[in-house]
């Protein structure tokens, strides 16, 4: 039986991606925030914490599987500030901009050349000055820090 805190890591891995990746897809159909490339790039990693963290619920080594997914969400948090710092003009980017595809009907090709275009260098929305990108590396990179604080305290007797 996991004690308490190794439950709770589980909790986290699976809900801090969920959430996440809930609200990329919210910002994304229901107000047109379309991703660029490395907007992408940060989602892969919550899947596959999403995968791994329930993996963690049938299989042992339960610790293992929920590390292993706090490291995708940590690996998303590093993504998500490196494409912040490109946002913020900080460094340079490793892609060129990313096209959004149309859902409309017609042929690929008028809703490829009718599709926006997205730069990956200019956040979309900010809040408090952050963009998504610095806030998932901000959500990312602290819930994996707590997951594994999580899994490697003792539980108090």
């Amino acid at each position: 039986m996991p004690d308490m805190s190794d439950a709770l890591a589980q909790r986290i891995a699976l809900g801090v991606p969920a959430a996440l990746l809930a609200g990329a897809y919210i910002s994304q159909y229901g107000f047109g925030l379309f991703p660029c490339e490395m907007c992408m790039w940060q989602r892969w990693p919550h899947f596959a914490a999403l995968g791994l963290a329930l993996i963690g619920g049938f299989l042992p080594p339960r610790k293992l599987w929920v590390a292993l997914a706090a490291g995708a969400i940590a690996t998303s948090g590093v993504i998500g500030a490196f494409h912040a710092g490109v946002e913020y003009g900080w460094w340079e980017g490793i892609t060129g901009c990313a096209t959004a595809m149309g859902s409309g009907g017609g042929s690929a090709l008028d809703n490829i050349l009718a599709a926006p275009i997205v730069r990956c260098d200019t956040a979309p929305w900010t809040l408090f000055g952050i963009s998504l990108a610095g806030w998932n590396a901000l959500f990312s990179v602290g819930s994996a820090i707590t997951i594994w604080s999580l899994l490697i305290a003792k539980e108090n007797a």
